[in-house]
């Protein structure tokens, strides 16, 4: 994973995402999952062009399986933009980098 990645864990949720000055956007995952390993690379690459705007990370559901169940994590990949403590927006599903990109801007 990226440098530009921060694990999020159950345990750092509060701290790491509903904390953060600035936005974060949380990929719920599981290594099992074949479209959330094809949005993978599309992430890491995001989280470059947007250091310093939008934080991106990544929580494990099968690791940590708190935070998906607090946030009614149904399916998988989830992504949710966290803003100030709280939840902006949401995409459900594999996406291209042009709607990842699309779906951070318009949660901004």
């Amino acid at each position: 994973m990226s440098d530009n990645i921060v694990t999020v864990t159950d345990a750092n949720f509060e701290t790491e995402v509903l904390q953060s000055e600035l936005p974060v956007l949380v990929d719920y995952w599981a290594e099992w999952c074949g479209p959330c390993k094809m949005i993978g690379p599309m992430l890491e690459d995001a989280a470059g062009e947007l250091a310093g705007r939008v934080r991106i990370g990544k929580l494990n559901i099968d690791q940590n399986p708190e935070s998906p169940a607090k946030f009614g994590i149904r399916s998988i990949p989830t992504l949710m933009l966290f803003k100030d403590g709280a939840v902006q927006s949401q995409q459900v599903g594999a996406v291209s980098k042009s709607q990842l990109m699309a779906f951070i801007d318009g949660a901004l």
